[in-house]
Protein backbone atom coordinates (compact mmCIF):
# COMPACT_ATOMS: atom_id res chain seq x y z
CA UNK A 1 0.00 0.00 0.00
CA UNK A 2 1.47 3.62 -1.33
CA UNK A 3 1.08 5.57 1.78
CA UNK A 4 0.76 9.47 1.35
CA UNK A 5 1.50 12.21 3.31
CA UNK A 6 -1.61 14.25 5.06
CA UNK A 7 -2.49 17.55 6.86
CA UNK A 8 -0.81 17.78 10.07
CA UNK A 9 -1.44 15.99 13.19
CA UNK A 10 -1.04 16.76 16.96
CA UNK A 11 1.81 14.94 18.43
CA UNK A 12 -0.53 12.98 20.68
CA UNK A 13 -4.16 12.21 21.37
CA UNK A 14 -5.60 10.36 24.25
CA UNK A 15 -8.28 8.41 22.10
CA UNK A 16 -11.67 7.85 23.00
CA UNK A 17 -13.65 4.37 22.85
CA UNK A 18 -15.77 4.28 19.61
CA UNK A 19 -19.14 3.59 22.12
CA UNK A 20 -18.94 6.43 24.07
CA UNK A 21 -19.49 8.52 20.99
CA UNK A 22 -21.26 6.05 18.00
CA UNK A 23 -23.93 4.30 19.90
CA UNK A 24 -23.80 0.67 19.68
CA UNK A 25 -20.16 0.51 18.37
CA UNK A 26 -17.47 -1.62 20.31
CA UNK A 27 -15.38 0.29 23.21
CA UNK A 28 -12.25 0.28 21.13
CA UNK A 29 -10.10 3.13 21.37
CA UNK A 30 -9.34 5.42 18.08
CA UNK A 31 -6.88 7.95 18.22
CA UNK A 32 -7.56 9.54 14.98
CA UNK A 33 -9.67 9.18 12.11
CA UNK A 34 -9.01 9.09 8.46
CA UNK A 35 -11.26 8.96 5.01
CA UNK A 36 -8.40 8.03 2.72
CA UNK A 37 -6.88 3.98 3.23
CA UNK A 38 -3.41 5.54 1.98
CA UNK A 39 -3.09 8.64 4.67
CA UNK A 40 -3.97 6.27 7.42
CA UNK A 41 -1.81 6.42 10.66
CA UNK A 42 -2.09 3.01 12.94
CA UNK A 43 -4.92 3.63 15.64
CA UNK A 44 -7.41 5.27 13.37
CA UNK A 45 -11.04 4.76 12.49
CA UNK A 46 -11.24 4.48 8.85
CA UNK A 47 -14.50 5.86 7.52
CA UNK A 48 -15.46 4.38 4.41
CA UNK A 49 -17.98 6.59 2.33
CA UNK A 50 -19.79 6.29 -0.87
CA UNK A 51 -18.49 7.88 -3.65
CA UNK A 52 -19.03 9.41 -7.06
CA UNK A 53 -17.53 6.51 -8.82
CA UNK A 54 -16.88 3.75 -6.07
CA UNK A 55 -17.34 2.71 -2.29
CA UNK A 56 -14.93 3.21 0.13
CA UNK A 57 -15.78 -0.51 1.69
CA UNK A 58 -13.35 -0.95 -1.34
CA UNK A 59 -10.36 0.13 0.14
CA UNK A 60 -11.18 -1.23 3.99
CA UNK A 61 -9.09 -4.34 3.52
CA UNK A 62 -5.89 -1.69 2.78
CA UNK A 63 -6.78 0.33 5.63
CA UNK A 64 -6.98 -2.56 8.40
CA UNK A 65 -3.52 -3.37 6.67
CA UNK A 66 -2.33 0.07 7.52
CA UNK A 67 -3.46 -0.50 10.90
CA UNK A 68 -7.34 0.89 11.31
CA UNK A 69 -8.84 -0.11 14.52
CA UNK A 70 -12.29 -0.40 13.29
CA UNK A 71 -14.60 0.55 9.62
CA UNK A 72 -17.14 2.85 10.09
CA UNK A 73 -19.43 2.36 6.59
CA UNK A 74 -23.39 3.03 5.31
CA UNK A 75 -25.50 -0.55 5.02
CA UNK A 76 -23.58 -0.34 1.58
CA UNK A 77 -20.50 -0.39 2.65
CA UNK A 78 -20.99 -2.90 5.01
CA UNK A 79 -22.40 -5.41 2.90
CA UNK A 80 -19.82 -6.08 0.86
CA UNK A 81 -17.18 -6.41 4.34
CA UNK A 82 -16.45 -9.78 5.62
CA UNK A 83 -13.62 -11.20 7.36
CA UNK A 84 -11.40 -8.04 7.87
CA UNK A 85 -10.13 -8.81 11.93
CA UNK A 86 -11.67 -5.48 12.74
CA UNK A 87 -15.04 -4.16 13.88
CA UNK A 88 -17.44 -3.03 10.85
CA UNK A 89 -19.39 0.18 12.36
CA UNK A 90 -23.06 0.38 10.31
CA UNK A 91 -24.58 4.00 10.75
CA UNK A 92 -26.75 5.79 8.13
CA UNK A 93 -24.70 8.60 7.40
CA UNK A 94 -20.56 7.68 7.95
CA UNK A 95 -19.72 10.81 6.66
CA UNK A 96 -21.45 12.80 9.49
CA UNK A 97 -20.02 10.33 12.32
CA UNK A 98 -16.89 10.61 11.20
CA UNK A 99 -17.23 14.00 11.62
CA UNK A 100 -18.28 14.07 15.23
CA UNK A 101 -15.71 10.99 16.42
CA UNK A 102 -13.00 13.14 14.86
CA UNK A 103 -13.93 16.42 17.46
CA UNK A 104 -14.02 13.92 20.13
CA UNK A 105 -10.61 12.16 19.10
CA UNK A 106 -8.97 15.24 18.78
CA UNK A 107 -10.37 17.03 22.41
CA UNK A 108 -13.12 18.96 20.17
CA UNK A 109 -10.26 21.59 19.71
CA UNK A 110 -12.28 24.16 18.36
CA UNK A 111 -14.98 24.62 22.08
CA UNK A 112 -11.04 26.06 22.92
CA UNK A 113 -10.31 28.11 20.56
CA UNK A 114 -12.57 32.05 19.34
CA UNK A 115 -13.72 30.25 15.68
CA UNK A 116 -14.61 33.02 12.93
CA UNK A 117 -16.45 31.23 9.89
CA UNK A 118 -16.91 33.22 6.43
CA UNK A 119 -18.70 31.85 3.77
CA UNK A 120 -20.53 33.10 0.98
CA UNK A 121 -19.47 32.93 -2.98
CA UNK A 122 -16.86 36.00 -3.12
CA UNK A 123 -15.08 37.82 -0.42
CA UNK A 124 -14.24 34.69 1.89
CA UNK A 125 -10.87 34.83 1.36
CA UNK A 126 -9.80 38.82 1.77
CA UNK A 127 -12.61 38.56 4.62
CA UNK A 128 -10.42 35.76 6.46
CA UNK A 129 -7.39 37.45 6.40
CA UNK A 130 -8.52 40.57 7.08
CA UNK A 131 -10.31 38.87 10.23
CA UNK A 132 -6.83 37.22 10.67
CA UNK A 133 -5.04 40.97 10.74
CA UNK A 134 -7.63 42.30 13.47
CA UNK A 135 -7.21 39.27 15.51
CA UNK A 136 -3.27 39.42 15.49
CA UNK A 137 -3.46 43.17 16.02
CA UNK A 138 -5.54 42.76 19.22
CA UNK A 139 -3.14 40.12 20.41
CA UNK A 140 -4.00 36.92 20.10
CA UNK A 141 -2.23 33.99 17.96
CA UNK A 142 -4.26 33.22 14.81
CA UNK A 143 -4.62 30.35 12.75
CA UNK A 144 -6.16 30.52 9.68
CA UNK A 145 -7.64 28.06 7.01
CA UNK A 146 -8.71 28.15 3.56
CA UNK A 147 -8.22 28.41 -0.60
CA UNK A 148 -4.34 30.60 0.49
CA UNK A 149 -3.43 27.37 2.33
CA UNK A 150 -3.03 26.85 6.78
CA UNK A 151 -1.15 29.48 8.64
CA UNK A 152 -0.29 29.83 12.13
CA UNK A 153 0.49 33.10 13.18
CA UNK A 154 1.46 34.57 9.56
CA UNK A 155 3.80 31.38 9.24
CA UNK A 156 2.62 28.29 6.95
CA UNK A 157 1.63 25.23 8.68
CA UNK A 158 3.38 22.33 6.21
CA UNK A 159 1.07 20.06 4.36
CA UNK A 160 0.62 18.34 0.76
CA UNK A 161 -3.42 19.24 0.79
CA UNK A 162 -3.28 22.89 1.19
CA UNK A 163 -5.22 23.89 -2.02
CA UNK A 164 -8.70 22.60 -0.16
CA UNK A 165 -10.76 25.58 1.01
CA UNK A 166 -12.41 23.76 3.95
CA UNK A 167 -10.28 20.24 4.47
CA UNK A 168 -12.50 17.17 4.99
CA UNK A 169 -13.92 16.87 9.02
CA UNK A 170 -11.09 14.32 10.09
CA UNK A 171 -8.33 16.25 8.67
CA UNK A 172 -9.63 19.71 10.00
CA UNK A 173 -10.34 18.45 13.49
CA UNK A 174 -6.93 17.32 13.52
CA UNK A 175 -5.47 20.88 11.99
CA UNK A 176 -7.51 22.78 14.62
CA UNK A 177 -5.80 20.43 17.01
CA UNK A 178 -2.66 21.05 16.01
CA UNK A 179 -3.02 24.48 15.77
CA UNK A 180 -4.66 24.65 19.81
CA UNK A 181 -1.29 22.48 20.52
CA UNK A 182 0.75 24.97 19.08
CA UNK A 183 -0.81 27.95 21.01
CA UNK A 184 -3.47 29.55 18.91
CA UNK A 185 -6.31 31.15 20.46
CA UNK A 186 -8.34 31.85 17.24
CA UNK A 187 -8.68 30.67 14.20
CA UNK A 188 -10.44 32.64 10.89
CA UNK A 189 -11.21 30.43 8.49
CA UNK A 190 -13.63 30.14 5.19
CA UNK A 191 -16.06 27.78 5.12
CA UNK A 192 -17.07 26.07 1.57
CA UNK A 193 -20.27 25.10 0.25
CA UNK A 194 -18.72 21.90 -0.52
CA UNK A 195 -17.42 21.61 3.66
CA UNK A 196 -21.70 22.09 4.73
CA UNK A 197 -23.19 20.02 2.38
CA UNK A 198 -20.68 17.25 3.25
CA UNK A 199 -20.95 17.24 6.74
CA UNK A 200 -17.15 18.83 7.32
CA UNK A 201 -17.80 21.52 9.73
CA UNK A 202 -20.11 19.59 12.17
CA UNK A 203 -18.61 19.28 15.71
CA UNK A 204 -17.87 22.98 15.68
CA UNK A 205 -19.76 26.00 16.62
CA UNK A 206 -18.48 28.93 15.69
CA UNK A 207 -18.24 32.41 18.14
CA UNK A 208 -19.01 34.40 14.62
CA UNK A 209 -19.79 33.18 11.39
CA UNK A 210 -20.38 35.83 7.82
CA UNK A 211 -22.29 35.19 5.30
CA UNK A 212 -20.89 38.03 2.19
CA UNK A 213 -22.98 37.11 -0.87
CA UNK A 214 -24.15 34.43 -2.85
CA UNK A 215 -24.08 34.63 -6.64
CA UNK A 216 -23.30 31.98 -10.18
CA UNK A 217 -20.64 29.35 -8.42
CA UNK A 218 -20.61 25.51 -7.82
CA UNK A 219 -23.37 25.09 -9.79
CA UNK A 220 -22.13 22.28 -11.05
CA UNK A 221 -21.84 20.69 -7.69
CA UNK A 222 -25.41 21.89 -6.47
CA UNK A 223 -27.63 21.80 -9.34
CA UNK A 224 -28.86 25.51 -9.03
CA UNK A 225 -28.54 28.60 -6.49
CA UNK A 226 -31.47 27.51 -4.37
CA UNK A 227 -29.47 24.20 -3.59
CA UNK A 228 -26.65 26.44 -3.15
CA UNK A 229 -28.01 29.32 -0.93
CA UNK A 230 -29.31 25.92 1.07
CA UNK A 231 -25.77 24.45 1.54
CA UNK A 232 -24.51 27.98 2.53
CA UNK A 233 -27.26 28.62 5.49
CA UNK A 234 -26.49 25.77 7.19
CA UNK A 235 -23.28 27.53 8.53
CA UNK A 236 -25.95 29.91 10.86
CA UNK A 237 -29.03 27.50 11.77
CA UNK A 238 -29.18 24.31 14.55
CA UNK A 239 -26.73 25.87 16.59
CA UNK A 240 -23.81 25.90 14.35
CA UNK A 241 -23.22 29.28 15.01
CA UNK A 242 -23.55 31.79 18.04
CA UNK A 243 -23.21 35.03 16.34
CA UNK A 244 -24.43 36.06 12.56
CA UNK A 245 -23.20 38.61 10.68
CA UNK A 246 -25.29 39.23 7.21
CA UNK A 247 -24.65 41.46 4.61
CA UNK A 248 -27.98 42.98 3.51
CA UNK A 249 -27.27 44.46 0.54
CA UNK A 250 -27.59 40.79 -1.16
CA UNK A 251 -31.36 39.79 -1.72
CA UNK A 252 -30.12 36.38 -0.31
CA UNK A 253 -28.55 37.70 2.65
CA UNK A 254 -32.26 39.77 3.55
CA UNK A 255 -33.74 36.44 3.34
CA UNK A 256 -31.20 34.71 5.54
CA UNK A 257 -31.81 36.88 7.87
CA UNK A 258 -35.31 36.03 8.09
CA UNK A 259 -34.14 32.37 7.96
CA UNK A 260 -32.05 32.63 10.96
CA UNK A 261 -34.62 34.42 13.42
CA UNK A 262 -36.87 31.73 12.72
CA UNK A 263 -34.44 28.79 13.15
CA UNK A 264 -33.84 31.16 16.83
CA UNK A 265 -30.37 29.68 17.98
CA UNK A 266 -28.27 32.52 16.32
CA UNK A 267 -28.33 36.55 17.23
CA UNK A 268 -28.38 38.20 13.49
CA UNK A 269 -25.71 41.29 13.10
CA UNK A 270 -26.03 42.78 9.50
CA UNK A 271 -23.98 44.92 7.74
CA UNK A 272 -24.88 46.81 4.10
CA UNK A 273 -25.82 49.79 2.97
CA UNK A 274 -29.16 50.55 4.25
CA UNK A 275 -29.78 53.19 6.99
CA UNK A 276 -30.76 49.82 8.78
CA UNK A 277 -27.53 48.03 9.06
CA UNK A 278 -25.87 47.46 12.47
CA UNK A 279 -23.03 48.39 10.71
CA UNK A 280 -22.68 50.86 7.34
CA UNK A 281 -19.98 53.22 6.27
CA UNK A 282 -20.51 56.82 7.31
CA UNK A 283 -17.58 58.23 5.08
CA UNK A 284 -15.13 56.70 3.04
CA UNK A 285 -12.06 58.53 1.23
CA UNK A 286 -9.73 57.62 -1.26
CA UNK A 287 -6.32 58.83 -0.74
CA UNK A 288 -3.80 59.29 -3.65
CA UNK A 289 -1.81 55.84 -2.69
CA UNK A 290 -5.03 54.16 -3.26
CA UNK A 291 -5.42 53.67 0.50
CA UNK A 292 -8.94 53.64 1.63
CA UNK A 293 -10.17 56.16 5.04
CA UNK A 294 -12.98 54.67 6.30
CA UNK A 295 -15.79 55.90 9.22
CA UNK A 296 -18.02 52.86 10.18
CA UNK A 297 -21.60 53.30 12.41
CA UNK A 298 -21.62 50.58 14.31
CA UNK A 299 -24.06 49.21 17.42
CA UNK A 300 -22.08 51.18 20.00
CA UNK A 301 -20.36 54.32 18.32
CA UNK A 302 -18.61 55.30 15.16
CA UNK A 303 -15.11 53.97 14.61
CA UNK A 304 -12.38 54.56 11.83
CA UNK A 305 -9.55 52.61 9.82
CA UNK A 306 -7.74 52.67 6.81
CA UNK A 307 -7.18 50.05 4.18
CA UNK A 308 -4.45 49.72 1.51
CA UNK A 309 -6.63 46.96 -0.20
CA UNK A 310 -8.01 48.19 -4.01
CA UNK A 311 -11.86 48.38 -4.34
CA UNK A 312 -14.95 49.27 -2.50
CA UNK A 313 -15.86 45.60 -2.90
CA UNK A 314 -12.79 45.64 -0.30
CA UNK A 315 -14.06 47.85 1.90
CA UNK A 316 -17.51 46.11 2.01
CA UNK A 317 -14.97 42.71 3.04
CA UNK A 318 -14.21 45.25 5.60
CA UNK A 319 -16.77 46.44 7.15
CA UNK A 320 -17.70 42.11 7.73
CA UNK A 321 -14.50 41.72 9.25
CA UNK A 322 -15.15 44.49 11.68
CA UNK A 323 -18.59 43.37 12.11
CA UNK A 324 -16.56 39.60 13.18
CA UNK A 325 -14.29 40.78 15.56
CA UNK A 326 -17.12 42.76 17.62
CA UNK A 327 -19.09 40.96 17.85
CA UNK A 328 -16.41 38.00 19.17
CA UNK A 329 -15.58 40.46 21.75
CA UNK A 330 -11.72 41.36 20.23
CA UNK A 331 -10.75 44.91 21.79
CA UNK A 332 -12.03 46.47 18.71
CA UNK A 333 -9.30 49.55 18.71
CA UNK A 334 -6.30 47.57 18.73
CA UNK A 335 -7.94 45.39 15.97
CA UNK A 336 -8.85 48.28 13.52
CA UNK A 337 -4.86 48.72 13.87
CA UNK A 338 -4.51 46.00 11.78
CA UNK A 339 -6.89 46.55 9.02
CA UNK A 340 -4.17 49.18 7.47
CA UNK A 341 -1.43 46.48 6.57
CA UNK A 342 -3.49 43.92 5.68
CA UNK A 343 -2.34 42.47 2.22
CA UNK A 344 -4.31 39.42 0.47
CA UNK A 345 -2.01 37.31 -2.31
CA UNK A 346 -3.90 37.05 -5.27
CA UNK A 347 -6.94 39.42 -4.19
CA UNK A 348 -6.31 42.93 -6.51
CA UNK A 349 -2.40 42.51 -5.81
CA UNK A 350 -0.51 45.25 -7.54
CA UNK A 351 2.11 43.43 -9.53
CA UNK A 352 5.40 45.59 -9.27
CA UNK A 353 6.72 47.05 -12.98
CA UNK A 354 9.96 48.99 -13.38
CA UNK A 355 9.78 52.24 -14.79
CA UNK A 356 7.16 53.87 -17.57
CA UNK A 357 4.50 50.93 -16.78
CA UNK A 358 1.15 50.38 -17.27
CA UNK A 359 -0.72 49.22 -13.77
CA UNK A 360 -1.01 45.16 -13.30
CA UNK A 361 -3.14 43.51 -10.57
CA UNK A 362 -3.77 39.90 -10.26
CA UNK A 363 -6.87 38.79 -8.65
CA UNK A 364 -8.75 35.59 -8.28
CA UNK A 365 -11.94 36.88 -10.10
CA UNK A 366 -13.73 33.73 -11.06
CA UNK A 367 -17.64 34.11 -11.23
CA UNK A 368 -19.49 36.89 -13.42
CA UNK A 369 -20.37 39.20 -10.25
CA UNK A 370 -16.26 39.13 -8.96
CA UNK A 371 -15.07 40.01 -12.55
CA UNK A 372 -17.37 42.84 -12.53
CA UNK A 373 -16.59 44.07 -9.38
CA UNK A 374 -12.53 43.69 -10.16
CA UNK A 375 -12.69 45.22 -13.22
CA UNK A 376 -14.81 48.59 -11.79
CA UNK A 377 -12.71 49.06 -8.59
CA UNK A 378 -9.75 50.25 -10.99
CA UNK A 379 -9.55 53.76 -11.74
CA UNK A 380 -11.04 55.81 -14.31
CA UNK A 381 -9.47 55.08 -17.50
CA UNK A 382 -8.71 52.27 -20.14
CA UNK A 383 -8.67 48.91 -18.29
CA UNK A 384 -8.12 45.62 -20.34
CA UNK A 385 -8.58 42.35 -19.08
CA UNK A 386 -6.98 39.13 -19.32
CA UNK A 387 -9.32 36.59 -18.14
CA UNK A 388 -10.35 32.72 -18.67
CA UNK A 389 -12.66 30.04 -17.19
CA UNK A 390 -11.17 26.26 -14.89
CA UNK A 391 -12.19 23.42 -17.04
CA UNK A 392 -14.01 20.77 -15.36
CA UNK A 393 -16.21 23.22 -13.11
CA UNK A 394 -19.63 25.04 -13.74
CA UNK A 395 -19.67 25.65 -17.76
CA UNK A 396 -23.02 27.81 -17.18
CA UNK A 397 -20.35 31.23 -15.82
CA UNK A 398 -18.05 30.93 -19.55
CA UNK A 399 -20.46 33.40 -21.42
CA UNK A 400 -21.85 35.50 -18.40
CA UNK A 401 -18.00 35.75 -17.33
CA UNK A 402 -16.60 37.08 -20.60
CA UNK A 403 -19.90 39.62 -20.65
CA UNK A 404 -18.97 40.82 -17.47
CA UNK A 405 -15.54 41.49 -18.81
CA UNK A 406 -16.79 43.17 -21.94
CA UNK A 407 -19.07 45.92 -19.83
CA UNK A 408 -16.14 47.02 -17.55
CA UNK A 409 -13.10 46.91 -19.39
CA UNK A 410 -12.60 48.32 -22.95
CA UNK A 411 -10.01 44.91 -24.22
CA UNK A 412 -10.98 41.91 -22.97
CA UNK A 413 -7.97 38.95 -23.73
CA UNK A 414 -9.75 35.71 -23.44
CA UNK A 415 -7.30 33.19 -22.50
CA UNK A 416 -6.66 30.04 -20.53
CA UNK A 417 -7.37 29.48 -16.91
CA UNK A 418 -6.83 25.79 -15.45
CA UNK A 419 -8.48 23.75 -18.32
CA UNK A 420 -7.92 20.53 -16.61
CA UNK A 421 -9.44 17.64 -19.06
CA UNK A 422 -11.23 19.72 -21.40
CA UNK A 423 -10.52 21.50 -24.79
CA UNK A 424 -8.80 25.13 -23.60
CA UNK A 425 -9.95 26.33 -27.44
CA UNK A 426 -13.14 24.94 -26.53
CA UNK A 427 -13.63 26.73 -23.13
CA UNK A 428 -11.92 30.03 -24.93
CA UNK A 429 -15.13 29.65 -27.42
CA UNK A 430 -17.71 29.69 -24.49
CA UNK A 431 -16.12 33.03 -22.49
CA UNK A 432 -15.53 34.70 -26.33
CA UNK A 433 -19.28 34.28 -26.95
CA UNK A 434 -20.90 35.70 -23.89
CA UNK A 435 -18.20 38.83 -24.39
CA UNK A 436 -18.67 39.30 -27.62
CA UNK A 437 -22.34 39.44 -27.67
CA UNK A 438 -21.76 42.11 -24.27
CA UNK A 439 -18.98 44.36 -26.48
CA UNK A 440 -21.52 44.68 -29.41
CA UNK A 441 -23.65 46.95 -26.93
CA UNK A 442 -20.38 48.32 -24.76
CA UNK A 443 -17.72 49.09 -27.94
CA UNK A 444 -15.23 47.16 -26.10
CA UNK A 445 -12.01 45.28 -28.32
CA UNK A 446 -12.72 41.59 -27.43
CA UNK A 447 -9.66 38.95 -29.28
CA UNK A 448 -8.51 35.27 -28.27
CA UNK A 449 -5.01 35.72 -26.84
CA UNK A 450 -4.35 31.86 -26.71
CA UNK A 451 -2.41 30.82 -23.76
CA UNK A 452 -1.87 32.66 -20.94
CA UNK A 453 1.49 33.66 -21.28
CA UNK A 454 1.19 34.84 -24.64
CA UNK A 455 -2.23 36.47 -23.63
CA UNK A 456 -0.74 38.38 -20.34
CA UNK A 457 2.49 39.23 -23.33
CA UNK A 458 -0.71 40.77 -25.42
CA UNK A 459 -2.25 42.71 -22.53
CA UNK A 460 1.04 44.28 -21.59
CA UNK A 461 1.99 45.42 -25.21
CA UNK A 462 -1.03 47.08 -26.01
CA UNK A 463 -1.32 48.89 -22.51
CA UNK A 464 -0.13 52.28 -22.75
CA UNK A 465 1.87 53.78 -19.26
CA UNK A 466 -0.67 54.25 -16.46
CA UNK A 467 -3.56 52.04 -18.30
CA UNK A 468 -4.63 49.42 -15.92
CA UNK A 469 -4.23 45.62 -16.36
CA UNK A 470 -6.54 43.24 -14.38
CA UNK A 471 -5.14 39.46 -14.82
CA UNK A 472 -7.72 37.91 -13.64
CA UNK A 473 -9.36 33.79 -12.59
CA UNK A 474 -6.22 32.55 -10.88
CA UNK A 475 -5.27 35.16 -8.71
CA UNK A 476 -2.71 33.50 -5.59
CA UNK A 477 -2.20 30.09 -7.75
CA UNK A 478 1.65 28.93 -8.27
CA UNK A 479 0.31 26.20 -10.83
CA UNK A 480 -1.83 25.98 -14.02
CA UNK A 481 -3.39 22.50 -14.69
CA UNK A 482 -3.53 21.52 -17.76
CA UNK A 483 -4.73 17.80 -19.43
CA UNK A 484 -4.09 16.54 -15.98
CA UNK A 485 -0.78 18.30 -15.64
CA UNK A 486 0.02 20.98 -13.31
CA UNK A 487 2.81 23.19 -14.38
CA UNK A 488 4.37 25.83 -11.97
CA UNK A 489 2.37 29.11 -13.25
CA UNK A 490 1.91 32.75 -11.48
CA UNK A 491 0.17 35.24 -12.58
CA UNK A 492 2.38 37.85 -10.93
CA UNK A 493 5.60 36.22 -12.10
CA UNK A 494 4.76 35.74 -15.78
CA UNK A 495 3.76 39.31 -15.80
CA UNK A 496 6.84 40.44 -14.65
CA UNK A 497 9.15 38.61 -17.16
CA UNK A 498 6.90 39.39 -19.50
CA UNK A 499 7.49 43.09 -18.58
CA UNK A 500 11.03 42.49 -18.46
CA UNK A 501 11.52 40.58 -21.92
CA UNK A 502 9.34 43.36 -23.79
CA UNK A 503 11.09 46.32 -22.18
CA UNK A 504 14.87 44.73 -22.77
CA UNK A 505 14.18 43.48 -25.94
CA UNK A 506 12.77 47.07 -26.98
CA UNK A 507 9.63 45.77 -27.91
CA UNK A 508 7.14 48.44 -29.44
CA UNK A 509 3.31 49.26 -27.90
CA UNK A 510 0.94 48.49 -30.42
CA UNK A 511 -2.91 50.55 -30.37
Amino acid sequence: MTVLPSLPRPVSTAGVPLGDVVPGAPLIVATGVSLDSRRLVPGDLYAALPGASTHGARFAALAVSGGAVAVLTDPAGAAELHGLGVPVIQVPDPRSEAARVAAAVYGHPADRLAMFGITGTTGKTSTTCLVEAGLSAAGMVTGTIGTLGFRLAGEPLVSDRSTITTPEAPDLQALLAVMLERGATAVAMEVSSHALDQHRVDGITFDVAAFTNLGQDHLDYHGDLESYFEAKSRLFLGGQTREAVISIDDPWGRRLVTMIEADGQARVHTTGSDPAADYRVVSCALDAAGRSRVRLATPAREVGFELGMLGSFNVTNAVTAVAMLDQGSVDLDAALSGLAGAVVPGRMERVPLAGDAPNVVVDFAHTPEAVAAALSALPAGRRIAVLGCGGDRDAGKRGPMGAAAARFADLVVVTDDNPRGEDPAAIRQAVLAGARAAASRSGAEVIDGGDRRSAIRTALRAARPGEWIAILGKGHEQGQEIGGVVSPFSDVVVACEEWQAANGGGEQWIS
